[in-house]
């Protein structure tokens, strides 16, 4: 199998790893923009070669793992340069803009939609670790456009890797993965954002942040590169996540403001079930 890989980072460097683990035999041609991504990529033995659009006609599969912005422009193009017989698969955390550049494309039946809900806040070729996707979800999106037995050999990677799959149309993918996902990057963003301004000294942050904090800010260590392109694709979902959320906070603040503790106290434990749903969610290996 000769696979392509676009985009040399977090998500297409263990989405490499873990197919080389499965099929040592596997031929791996990496593309990305950034040669030093390459150069990385090649030193950790990720890829096998540096390759461009000219080597997709030789590809089986093709995983694009670039920011959103960049998919909606590439993929025609990836679409243009590949065999009839090979699946072309993204990573993008938004669906409904990447389907609409690629609806009435020739070889739509090549393209897999997809939405692997994996990652970490570390970025490039020395981010990428084995097992990123194991337990976790893959949302497709509007699998019934793409040909069956291309659908199949995706698939078969998919259960290889031990993922989950889930099926959902583009426009109820990107409203529920505002609220789950886009919005706590935002709030981790902004938390971050608070601290820095309100404390200047940097050693006071470094030592006085517990636990809490660290993990509550871990995602402010995300990609701006990536996620920029991704509010602005789901701009009306997420916006429509930030006023309930923001909502949820004066309703806090005044509940403090009037000293309504037993609400408070009421607001949180309501909120405690949070647990019991999240017992279903596997921890990210590292």
């Amino acid at each position: 199998m000769q696979l392509v890989v676009i985009g040399i980072g977090l998500i297409g460097g263990s989405f490499a790893k873990d197919v080389k683990k499965l099929h040592p035999d596997t031929h791996i041609v990496g593309i990305d923009k950034n040669e030093s991504h390459l150069d990385e990529a090649l030193e950790l033995g990720i890829i096998d070669q540096k390759g461009g659009y000219d080597t997709l006609a030789s590809a089986d599969v093709v995983y694009v793992s670039i920011p959103v912005n960049a998919l909606t422009e590439e993929l025609p193009k990836i679409l243009d340069a590949v065999d009839d017989d090979a699946v072309v698969m993204d990573a993008g955390s938004t669906k409904g803009l990447i389907c609409e550049a690629v609806k009435n494309h020739p070889k739509r039946r090549n393209f897999l939609a997809c939405h692997p809900i994996a990652g970490t806040e570390f970025s490039g070729p020395s981010a990428a670790i084995n097992g990123l996707y194991e337990g976790k979800t893959n949302i497709i999106c509007e699998v019934e456009k793409t040909a069956f037995k291309l659908q199949e050999r995706a698939l078969e990677l998919f259960q290889e890797l031990k993922m989950r799959i889930r099926y959902m149309n583009p426009q109820a993918h990107d409203k529920h993965i505002a609220y789950v996902s886009h919005l706590s990057h935002i709030s981790s963003f902004m938390l971050g954002k608070t601290v820095i301004e309100k404390e200047k000294n940097e050693r006071d942050i470094f030592d006085l942040a517990g636990s809490g904090f660290e993990s509550t800010v871990r995602l402010a260590k995300s990609s701006p590169d990536m996620w920029t392109p991704i509010f602005e694709q789901n701009k009306e979902n997420v916006v429509e996540s930030l006023e309930e959320y923001i909502q949820n906070l004066e309703t806090f603040k005044q509940l403090l403001l009037d000293n309504e503790f037993e609400d408070v106290h009421q607001e949180m434990n309501n909120t405690n079930r949070i647990k019991q749903i999240l017992k279903g969610i596997p921890l990210t290996k590292s």
